[in-house]
């Protein structure tokens, strides 16, 4: 097979632009479409204050109304007020039903037998937590968890599983971070939450980009080409990319894919679900 000739790797502007008007068309066909068909009609949304939760509920809300979404508000003690304030805002904005859950004595009474955890144990704590929530008032509602996790973060593996991972059905996970930033701009989700430094408020002064150690323009250009352009380590690195940070990106899309498919099943019928019995969510419908 002939190798791909070496190219520059693609501007965002080129590679990952967005027809925006086209691409909200299409999520909020597929949010009412998809929670319509389970039959019904309203979805449960945490909103933390950041940009991708904020996107989720807003294109929620233009395929649902203010009355098929429900909001969550989630704080631990140590998250930034001004997160807490950033979604109280939107929900406000957006019209919907919103209540707030202070999981501090929850996640204060495990870490009362578990005081040596580590940052990353404390921060799937508060993630598992907070979905425990979203799924108990689904239940409640009789509405479907929406998901806001973005293609950079699932792709990397950024995120807990069963945490904030988990969902019935996800708008966003199919789009990169930056790409999440031009729909964010179309539906003018407000100002104070599109400049906001990127950040799951896992403690104080975290941030993504600084903990992941680069920033989500530079990986998402690169996703591009591995994902989406199926480019090979050393397509990747005759464009202009340097081995080491193919090399990272590429270790963590391959050690987070468990966490995105559904549990292996050892295999012993003829039929075995997530192998050969795969039929569409509205099979018999």
């Amino acid at each position: 097979m002939t190798a791909r000739a070496p190219a520059r790797p693609a501007p965002p502007a080129a590679a990952l632009a967005l027809e925006a008007t086209l691409t909200e068309e299409v999520l909020t066909s597929f949010i009412s479409n998809e929670t319509l068909r389970t039959g019904r009609s309203r979805v449960v949304v945490g909103l933390s204050g950041g940009l991708d939760s904020a996107v989720a509920a807003t294109l929620a809300h233009r395929a649902l109304g203010a009355r098929g979404v429900i909001a969550l508000l989630m704080p631990y003690r140590q998250s930034d007020p001004a997160s807490v304030k950033d979604a109280a805002k939107l929900a406000r904005r957006l019209g919907v039903r919103t209540e707030v859950i202070d999981i501090t004595p929850m996640v204060d009474s495990w870490l009362a037998i578990s005081p040596k955890a580590d940052r990353v144990r404390r921060g799937n704590k508060l993630a598992r937590e907070r979905m425990s929530l979203l799924y108990d008032r689904s239940a409640i509602h009789d509405a479907l968890v929406l998901g806001t996790s973005n293609k950079t973060e699932l792709l990397l593996g950024y995120g807990t599983l069963h945490g904030d991972m988990a969902s019935a059905i996800n708008p966003i996970g199919d789009l990169y971070k930056t790409q999440v930033r031009q729909i964010a701009r179309h539906l003018r989700v407000p100002l104070a939450i599109r400049r906001k430094t990127p950040t799951a408020d896992l403690w104080a002064g975290q941030s993504d980009e600084a903990e992941l150690g680069f920033t989500y323009d530079d990986v998402d250009r690169l996703l591009y080409l591995l994902v989406d352009e199926r480019y090979g380590r050393a397509e990747a690195i005759a464009a202009g990319w340097p081995s080491r940070f193919v090399d990272r990106v590429r270790r963590r899309i391959a050690g987070s894919q468990y966490k995105r498919r559904l549990p292996l099943i050892a295999k012993v019928s003829q039929r075995t679900i997530g192998i050969d019995f795969r039929y569409p969510r509205d099979w018999g419908t």
